[in-house]
């Protein structure tokens, strides 16, 4: 696995156009990926790819992870500010141990179906969007700890909206949030496949990425 840090240009007219429309974002982190399968779904499943861009002080930086090592050089002139870093994340997955204690950042699309719509709706309440990654832990090999107070060590945070259209299905709307706290592995084969694969839905348009740290110590 590989993860790529972009430091995105604001001022790029190509980024500009990519950041109104969240399915051209897709397809310009796609772009890095040669030898693709027929479908744009297939090809983001096929080399492993999730992405979210994260605000700085100074504009927005893309976090890219995939299964194959991506190639940079099909992006348009003036589309980032400095030279694209890409590592490996071995070193990471050769550390995954049960008990083991991280910090993570993660921007999930947490939704729940309505029972009479039968569509998707956004979480927006706090402890609704806390409960469905405590639940979403239980499935994917890891546990929100406790802090001092009894609650679960995690701030969520809404980011705004990811707006789009696509020419098969139309109009995309997608709500985020972004989660900051700790986790504690439960199941290494289970987490080492949620890292790869990514956690909800919306994985094309910057959801379901987990980046780890160092827990913190205060």
């Amino acid at each position: 696995m590989y993860l790529s840090k972009l430091a995105l240009d604001v001022r790029s007219r190509h980024f500009r156009r990519d950041y109104a429309n969240v399915h051209d974002m897709h397809r310009t982190v796609m772009s890095a990926f040669l030898d693709l399968p027929d479908t744009t779904t297939a090809a983001r499943q096929h080399h492993g790819v999730l992405w979210r861009l994260d605000t700085t002080t100074s504009g927005f930086t893309l976090y890219v992870q995939s299964r194959t090592q991506p190639n940079w050089k099909n992006l348009p002139q003036g589309h980032l500010t400095a030279t694209p870093e890409t590592r490996t994340l071995q070193p990471l997955l050769d550390a995954i141990t049960p008990g083991r204690k991280l910090a993570f950042r993660l921007v999930a699309n947490p939704t729940k179906c309505d029972s009479k719509t039968r569509k998707r709706l956004a979480l927006r309440e706090p402890d609704q969007q806390i409960q469905w990654l405590v639940r979403k832990g239980e499935q994917h090999g890891f546990v929100i700890p406790t802090t001092l107070t009894g609650q679960p060590d995690i701030a969520p945070s809404l980011t705004p909206a990811l707006t789009g259209t696509k020419p098969t299905t139309g109009t995309i709307t997608i709500v985020p949030t972004r989660y900051d706290g700790h986790l504690i592995i439960t199941n290494p084969h289970h987490f080492t496949t949620t890292l790869q694969t990514g956690i909800g839905r919306a994985k094309a348009y910057g959801c379901g990425l987990i980046s780890l740290a160092p827990a913190r110590t205060h």
